[in-house]
């Protein structure tokens, strides 16, 4: 085993790619305490614990992954991308009933509306340039709920490279139109069969695949993984908060919420909305991890209260584990939260008390999802409706403005609400 050392505007379409160009020679001079330090650490978490073949295809995008991003080419291609391709910026919505309900001014960021149907896609066009940069055409991806797969295939289609998918058998069957999305944009999907049977094992699978072709781009969902996957994706994904700041600036008068909400699993979404507010500790962060049947029931996500320190597919952070080190297998009705640790960044979040976690159970997230559908006429995702479902235990204010990240769209999950709503 290798352990990395090294490792409100006229014309709103021009304001949409200048702020990302101020918004990055601004983080040139500026250095955050929960950006990674040179080894890759987010406080004592990060790191890149990987086997020695895979560090030359890991010390190349280490060394050449910032550099790339903060490029005045790249910029202005991934926000052309993201503008004519993505759809991009995705609205801010004031959900009005919810907000009436919950006595608070409640805003959507609607991640839901992207391309592909969530935040996902954010990343995915990022480093899908990052890959041809260095020249890079074989790209591997793992995925829980089928989003990310989704979202790897389309950009490979897009770019024409060839795309495999990992994903738990388990996955495959209850995620099964985000399956077949993926073999229509021309992507091979390989199940995994061990443990699980979802998206740790997927996970497993991708690295052991990319072990035995160093040649290949794994591009990687979440902020997890050996340094500095968890960086580039937290980049890629700070669209999401960048955006937020000038929508809110033009809808309540301030840059800045009070409460920003979040479901978190490895967590890609939770780390593109907190990203350009981390540093601001009067902007409340919260995270919601899945609580499965119940925290002490034998059957949760919930990693920050049942986890402790160790190291998963290639970082140090915070995962489930029993009393000799080995995972404990997590659970989640939703496939993109069942994941028995969280990304580096968010377990620094946790330790350090910048973030506040929540969680909430199967049920509770059923019955968030099935309010915002007859309130406000949006049917999110799952792993979205474990962020709504903390509203009936938060001590809202009238004038307090929450932003709830609504991370995808529910469409994949209908089966599965569907079934419920029958019981």
């Amino acid at each position: 085993m290798f352990i990395s050392a090294s490792l409100k505007p006229a014309v709103i379409n021009f304001r949409f790619i200048a702020s990302f160009l101020a918004m990055t020679a601004k983080n040139k001079k500026m250095k955050s305490k929960f950006q990674p330090d040179k080894n890759g650490y987010f406080g004592q978490y990060g790191g890149a614990f990987i086997p020695e073949l895979l560090y030359p295809n890991v010390k190349e995008l280490e060394d050449n992954y910032i550099q790339i991003i903060e490029s005045e080419e790249f910029q202005i291609e991934y926000k052309s991308l993201l503008k004519d391709f993505v759809g991009r910026p995705s609205p801010l919505y004031f959900a009005k009933r919810l907000s009436e309900k919950y006595g608070a001014q409640i805003y959507l960021k609607r991640e839901d509306l992207n391309h592909t149907g969530a935040h996902k896609i954010n990343n995915t066009v990022g480093q899908i340039l990052i890959a041809q940069k260095l020249g890079k055409t074989k790209i591997i991806a793992e995925t829980g709920a089928g989003q990310h797969g989704v979202a790897t295939a389309t950009v490979c289609a897009l770019m024409g490279l060839e795309c495999t998918v990992f994903m738990g058998e388990k996955d495959i069957v209850r995620q099964a139109p985000n399956v077949a999305r993926m073999k229509m944009l021309g992507a091979k999907i390989v199940p995994a069969t061990s443990g699980s049977k979802t998206l740790k094992d997927a996970t497993n699978e991708a690295i052991r695949y990319w072990i035995q072709h160093p040649d290949t781009f794994y591009l990687i969902g979440s902020v997890v993984g050996p340094h500095p996957h968890p960086d580039m994706v937290a980049r890629l994904q700070a669209v999401i908060s960048e955006e937020m700041k000038w929508q809110l600036k033009e809808k309540v008068g301030n840059e800045n919420p009070d409460t920003i909400i979040a479901c978190v699993g490895g967590g890609s979404n939770a780390a593109g909305a907190f990203y350009h507010y981390m540093d601001d500790e009067e902007v409340e962060l919260i995270a919601v991890e899945a609580a499965g049947l119940g925290v002490n029931s034998g059957e949760s996500a919930a990693t920050s209260q049942l986890g402790q320190v160790g190291i998963i597919h290639g970082s140090k952070t915070i995962l489930m584990q029993d009393e000799y080190g080995q995972i404990v297998e997590p659970y989640s009705i939703s496939a993109g939260l069942d994941y028995p640790g969280v990304g580096p960044l968010h377990a620094f979040l946790f330790e350090s008390g910048r973030a506040k976690f929540m969680n909430a159970t199967d049920q509770e997230a059923l019955d968030a999802a099935y309010e915002l559908t007859k309130l406000e006429g949006i049917i999110p995702a799952l792993e979205t409706a474990h962020a709504l479902a903390v509203l009936p235990k938060m001590t809202l204010r009238k004038e307090q403005v929450i932003v709830i990240n609504l991370s995808g769209r529910g469409d994949k999950d209908l089966e599965t609400f569907i079934k419920h709503l029958e019981e």
